[in-house]
């Protein structure tokens, strides 16, 4: 069994801010549930109850969709190097799109990155640590640099016209939520 915890604390924080990778589920009241993989540059710790990430244009919107539904979310953290951990962060999120209040707020804690959809700011409620022990050793190569050259590319009319014609809809049919 876990430890759990009621906010990040400064342990938690400093090894969230070391993985390269972490992993957001979210699901509606009915249908599939939705886990992605996000990387970059895209997360911060606005406060230990708090975290903000960049979503940025990818081939679906699940997790901006779900949160028009259900606005609960998990992100997950694995140790891929060091020490063996599992750090699960659970709280609920709203999503906020170019030009609103909060994404004003929060878009300056991110580096420029080019097909950006939303920010999504998540009220932390819980945070449970855990072993990593079947967690496979990785060693780190660096980001991908596919997804920004891909958005910078296209450029900012091609990612709002991918948006309508390619992330419309959930791949449960519900509407997404992209601004």
């Amino acid at each position: 069994m876990g430890k759990q915890y009621d906010l990040i604390t400064e342990k938690h924080a400093q090894f969230i801010i070391r993985q390269q990778l972490f992993f957001v589920a979210t699901a509606a009241i009915e249908g599939r549930i939705n886990l992605s993989p996000k990387g970059l540059d895209s997360l911060r710790i606005v406060n230990p109850n708090q975290v903000a990430w960049l979503n940025l244009t990818g081939s679906g919107n699940e997790t901006a969709a779900h949160l028009q539904d259900d606005n609960r979310m998990t992100l997950m953290f694995c140790a891929f190097e060091g020490d063996p951990k599992v750090l699960r962060v659970y709280g609920r999120a709203s999503s906020h799109h170019e030009g609103s209040e909060v994404w004003e707020e929060h878009i300056g804690r991110f580096p420029r990155l080019p097909g950006a959809r939303q920010v999504i700011v998540m009220e932390v409620d819980s945070v449970v640590s855990s072993c990593g022990f079947g967690i496979p050793l990785f060693d780190y190569a660096g980001q991908r640099e596919a997804l920004p050259a891909w958005a910078e590319k296209k450029g900012e009319q091609g990612i709002r016209d991918y948006w309508y014609e390619r992330n419309d809809r959930t791949i449960d049919g519900k509407p997404s939520d992209f601004g």
